[in-house]
């Protein structure tokens, strides 16, 4: 019989009429022995139930926790590049234990182009101790490249030659390789992002005017930035610029951190004058030389821009003619040190000595 409880005090109500609970009590006694049977079956059947619906209940939350997608984490490449100034903290750049790559130029007293070595003409050494080469190469391998272009107002006389400079230091690439362009003055801004196209490049240099300051050190900052999207383990940069830097937020101290961090080689070429007229001029040389040096790369001074698109056909030529070695530490650790690199030539008989430019070092990943 179908019922439902009713609000009142000493009263139980059935469906179509309401008695009063002493009735209901003795009513109650002359139950039989059969219908409290029936009762207690009923009672135990609604325990089952009410059990089971909360163990099912229960199993379902546990399999809901499974199928919750997680948050996904923060990735810190994908930080915006316009700002540099934004984060002086981000994560370092760190070497794969497992196989270090050190590209290697080798130029005569003449500083030509040496090619044709073999790997046993190498020597190799971590720290002191020597490593066994695992890997050699003088191919031609693609690679990631980018230019730091100085738009600042002090190019006004020197722009025109440096945009051609830049076209034809692109026009050295390879079909496969990729590049981009950063420009700055009192700030960096990407330019021209990663592209194959020379074409792309030139007609977003139309667009670059000189003006304003020098703030090279943050557009290093950017342009190594730019490089945590490179397609290629090679990669490299160069510099355009005819002074030091004078508006920067980055210091020089995080910069060569930085760059010692960067798997990167950065070429440089410096316009100077003969007499420099600032202390930012004086000071430019030695630190492109800083910059540079310790990535295995070099800096080219010159006091003529219309040497400009040559000297930058000669860098593009000599990352086409490096010799790559590769080696697995024989110690390897992971304490996030700075772990110096040593490569010694042992030339065939009869060459006059020989320059050799690698670079000096790299991080250890500390994890």
């Amino acid at each position: 019989m179908a019922r439902n409880r009713s609000g009142g005090q000493g009263s139980f109500g059935f469906v179509g009429r309401v008695v009063n609970l002493p009735v209901v009590r003795r009513q109650a006694r002359s139950w039989n022995a059969e219908t409290r049977l029936l009762v207690a079956a009923a009672g135990v059947v609604l325990m089952l139930c009410f059990v089971s619906s909360t163990l099912l209940a229960q199993s379902g939350t546990a399999d809901d926790v499974h199928v919750v997608p997680r948050a996904k984490p923060t990735d810190e490449n994908k930080k915006p590049l316009l700002d540099p100034g934004l984060d002086t903290h981000t994560r370092p750049f760190r070497a794969r234990v497992d196989l270090v790559l050190v590209p290697v130029t080798i130029t005569d007293p003449m500083n030509r182009l040496v090619t044709g070595l073999e790997k046993d003409n190498f020597q190799l050494f971590e720290n002191k101790e020597r490593q066994q080469i695992r890997h050699f190469s003088s191919e031609d391998a693609p690679i990631s490249l980018g230019v730091i272009f100085d738009v600042s107002g002090s190019m006004s006389n020197k722009i025109d030659r440096s945009k051609e400079a830049v076209v034809e230091f692109f026009k050295t690439a390879n079909p496969q390789d990729e590049f981009f362009v950063v420009s700055f003055s009192d700030q960096p801004e990407v330019l021209s992002d990663f592209t194959s196209s020379v074409e792309d490049i030139q007609s977003r240099l139309v667009l670059a005017n000189p003006k304003g300051r020098t703030a090279l050190l943050d557009a290093i900052y950017l342009a190594v930035a730019k490089l945590r999207t490179a397609r290629y383990d090679r990669k490299a940069l160069l510099i355009i610029s005819d002074g030091g830097d004078n508006h920067s937020r980055y210091t020089e101290g995080e910069i060569n951190s930085l760059i010692k961090e960067a798997d990167v080689q950065i070429y440089a070429i410096g316009l100077f004058d003969q007499v420099p007229r600032t202390d930012e001029e004086r000071l430019g040389p030695a630190l492109l030389a800083e910059v540079t040096d310790v990535t295995g790369g070099r800096t080219f001074t010159i006091d003529n821009p219309n040497e400009l698109p040559d000297v930058a056909t000669k860098i593009g030529i000599e990352l086409r003619n490096q010799y790559v070695l590769g080696y697995r530490p024989t110690k390897p650790v992971h304490d996030g040190k700075w772990h110096k690199i040593k490569v010694k030539l042992v030339p065939p008989k009869g060459l006059p000595p020989l320059h050799v430019y690698a670079k000096t070092g790299y991080y250890a990943p500390s994890e």
